[in-house]
């Protein structure tokens, strides 16, 4: 009797399955074929495969799982499965920050002035010399900072204003005009300008008997008297003045290699005097040609001027030898005439009783009795130009003119007995 074995579909498919699992575990394990992949390894590059895993780049953990090749496939790990795990290894990396360094800025409010740049508040402790020492600017020193702030002593006071930038034409704490040149700064110029007039003056008058002038920068009444004289000697306007700085005369000084005879009657003479009272000054020349001497003089004062000439001929020479060329005057005796020797050295008489003589004190003013006097040692120049030196006794009618002109300026103040004068000019 034959037995049948009845197998249904769907049992036919179940075997059927079970078999080609049972057949592709063995091809995997005897095979170059796909591995099955394992749930939760990571998958094995194939060769030629585009099927790749990504993975966490914070921990990779490798499992090798070894099972019968006839047990199912399942997601979770078999109980005897023999696992290794790789544990990464994390390094801990301590960042240490330093706290930032802290600036502390201190704004200073502007000073509410026009131009805070050119303005210094004075702080306590503050002097204007050490005021003054911060600013590398020459012009910026004591004197100056003191004319532009008209402080007339040395005491300033914290909290002050002070205008630094000096000479400016500005008043740089108000923004008022200045119409006046910072006085320190002026005088500075002018010293220097001065400095240079001196120096150009000794070259053209001393060589004619001028004494040489004190260079100091200072324009007193010496210097003024040789300005004089070099303007008449360089056919300029006549006068006393200072002579400004850059001003048209004073280059024409500077230019000037020599100075002249004025331009007077006086040179239609062989031999002659100019008396000028305006500079109180003395030319003596031959001619038109020659000048041989200009000489510091001092003319008649007040109520006793010396009076005008024109070639007035000298008409007397008094060489008093009976008292070492001093000769006393009967009129003006010593007390009165000149208290300094009372006497006329070795006199040149023109008008009457006015002579030229010699005096020890020459001041830069109009000082005589109405004569005109020289230092000694210049009255024995001019005798001896005359050919007067060896004389024996009073002569007359001496070969030599004198013209007298000029006014002395009214504003000028006498200065006879001024210490200087007399040292500076006999």
């Amino acid at each position: 009797m034959a037995t049948f074995l009845c197998v249904t579909p769907q049992r036919t498919g179940i075997a059927i399955a079970v078999t080609a699992i049972a057949l592709a575990a063995c091809s995997n394990g005897t095979t170059g074929g796909d591995a099955i992949p394992i749930p939760g390894a990571p998958a094995a590059a194939a060769s030629g495969s585009d099927d790749a895993v990504a993975i966490d780049d914070a921990t990779t953990t490798t499992a090798s799982t070894t099972a019968d090749a006839t047990t199912p496939t399942s997601t979770d790990v078999p109980a005897d499965s023999s696992t290794t795990s790789s544990t990464t290894s994390t390094t801990s990396t301590t960042t240490t920050t330093a706290a930032p360094e802290t600036t502390t800025t201190t704004t200073v409010p502007a000073l509410n002035v026009f131009e805070p740049a050119c303005v210094v508040e004075v702080q306590p402790g503050d002097s204007l010399g050490l005021i003054v020492e911060e600013f590398d600017d020459e012009t910026i020193n004591i004197a100056t900072v003191r004319a532009e702030n008209g402080i007339d002593s040395d005491t300033i006071y914290p909290t002050q204003l002070l205008d630094i930038c000096v000479d400016n034409g500005l008043d740089d704490i108000t923004g008022s005009e200045r119409t006046e040149r910072n006085a320190a700064v002026a005088a500075a110029e002018t010293s220097a300008a001065v400095i240079a007039q001196q120096e150009k003056l000794n070259e053209l008058l001393t060589p004619f008997g001028m004494r040489e002038l004190l260079v100091d920068g200072v324009s007193g009444p010496v210097t003024r008297r040789h300005l004089c004289a070099a303007r008449l000697g360089l056919g300029l306007d006549v006068t006393l003045t200072d002579m400004e700085p850059g001003s048209d005369e004073e280059q024409a000084l500077m230019d000037a290699t020599s100075i002249v005879a004025p331009f007077t009657s006086a040179l239609n003479q062989d031999r002659w005097i100019l008396i000028d009272r305006t500079c109180q000054v003395m030319f003596v020349g031959e001619g038109a040609e020659t000048l041989n001497f200009v000489f510091p003089t001092s003319t008649g004062s007040d109520g006793f001027e010396t009076r005008d000439q024109d070639q007035t001929r000298v008409f007397r020479y008094d060489p008093a030898l009976q008292n070492n060329g001093w000769h006393n005057s009967s009129t003006y005796p010593v007390p009165v005439d000149n208290p300094l020797n009372g006497n006329m050295y070795r006199p040149l008489y023109f008008d009457g009783g006015q002579a030229i003589h010699g005096a020890n004190n020459v001041p830069t003013t109009p000082q005589s009795k109405g004569c005109a006097r020289l230092s000694p040692s210049n009255q024995d120049r001019l005798v001896s130009w005359l050919g007067l030196q060896n004389a024996s006794g009073p002569q007359g009618s001496i070969p030599v003119t004198v013209n007298v002109q000029g006014e002395y300026p009214d504003s000028e103040t006498p200065d006879a007995v001024t210490p200087g004068n007399a040292t500076d000019d006999t």
